[in-house]
């Protein structure tokens, strides 16, 4: 569970456990927790599948969080993380991606939707794009409409009794009650969870209230007098602690792109050394690219973790130590 980012130097708070999972843990058990990583064919033995590790007591995982797990890629965290955020942690995977394998009757649920509904509707639930014996097609229970518009009371009815028009057929008459109880509320408890967006790929905007910052263009020779958004002043002492604590791992501490995580990633952690970089990358750019993450990569988007300040801290410390300075070294050469 190779670690890219965590908590930040903000006093008396903490990172909160969807983002830890993502920036720490994900790489290897996946988004899903079901160890589908990118890294998963790199480790042997390969990563834990939290859905279907009733067994884990959360005293255990606690310990093998802070601790590690010999003879695995795991590693303990206590050096990173304190004993409220390993917490915060552990109880976060439970209550998202063990929740069945913790429960008989969603274990039940589980079954049941494999031997009747996984044909029509998918291990996803993401149903079919075709229509299913001349009907409409089977219905994607992840999207979000399903979730607004289907309660359980329907639900356990359209199991019951099926519905008209559609190739949905009645299981009143072949399965008992609480089968039907069972399944409905493993689809609502595994397959129609929201994803939590922390990796970027929809945080285009910022805090509530705070509009997104806009990059400057990214073009060579970007004007590098700008100042950072909102009349915002960066720390370069703060950045610095937050950076190494949480951006190193990925990006080294030499920002060459090196960090210990590299090796699991792709694409690969931006290179702030490189001259395409820093003839590019101004306070803005920097900013913007901290605050909404990078989509398709692994680089998340800090605006859901950190406040502004907290922002312009980090990014003013890149842009002193890895633009400015790597100028300076450039000219000297």
């Amino acid at each position: 569970m190779p670690a890219a980012a965590g908590k930040h130097d903000a006093k008396g708070a903490e990172s909160k456990p969807d983002a830890l999972y993502h920036n720490y843990c994900s790489v290897c058990h996946g988004d899903r927790g079901d160890g589908r990583s990118r890294a998963r064919n790199s480790l042997n033995p390969p990563p834990r599948d939290f859905t279907t590790a009733g067994e884990l007591t959360r005293e255990a995982m606690i310990t093998i969080i802070a601790h590690g797990k010999p003879g695995t890629a795991m590693v303990g965290w206590k050096t990173q993380l304190n004993a409220a955020e390993i917490e915060g942690l552990t109880d976060y995977i439970r209550k998202t991606f063990m929740i069945v394998a913790l429960d008989p009757k969603l274990q039940r649920g589980k079954t049941l939707y494999a031997q009747n509904c996984i044909a029509c509707h998918g291990s996803q639930g993401q149903g079919s794009t075709l229509p299913i014996g001349g009907s409409k097609p089977a219905r994607d229970l992840a999207s979000p409409q399903a979730r607004a518009e289907l309660s359980r009371e329907r639900m356990i009815s359209s199991v019951t009794t099926g519905r008209p028009g559609t190739a949905m057929a009645g299981f009143g008459g072949r399965m008992p009650a609480a089968d039907i109880d069972a399944v409905v509320d493993y689809v609502r408890a595994a397959i129609m969870v929201p994803q939590t967006d922390i990796s970027g790929t929809n945080a285009h905007a910022g805090r509530a209230g705070s509009p997104a910052p806009k990059a400057a263009a990214t073009a060579s020779g970007a004007d590098m007098k700008q100042p950072m958004p909102n009349a915002l002043k960066g720390s370069v002492t703060a950045g610095e602690r937050f950076y190494m604590a949480n951006c190193a791992t990925c990006h080294g501490a030499k920002g060459d792109g090196k960090g210990p995580r590299a090796y699991f990633i792709n694409p690969k952690p931006r290179n702030f050394l490189d001259p395409a970089f820093t003839s590019s990358f101004n306070r803005p750019a920097i900013y913007a690219a901290t605050s909404m993450g990078r989509q398709g990569s692994e680089m998340p988007a800090w605006s859901k973790v950190l406040n502004e300040q907290e922002i312009a801290n980090v990014a003013e410390f890149v842009f002193q130590r890895f633009v400015v300075a790597g100028k300076r070294t450039a000219k000297a050469k």
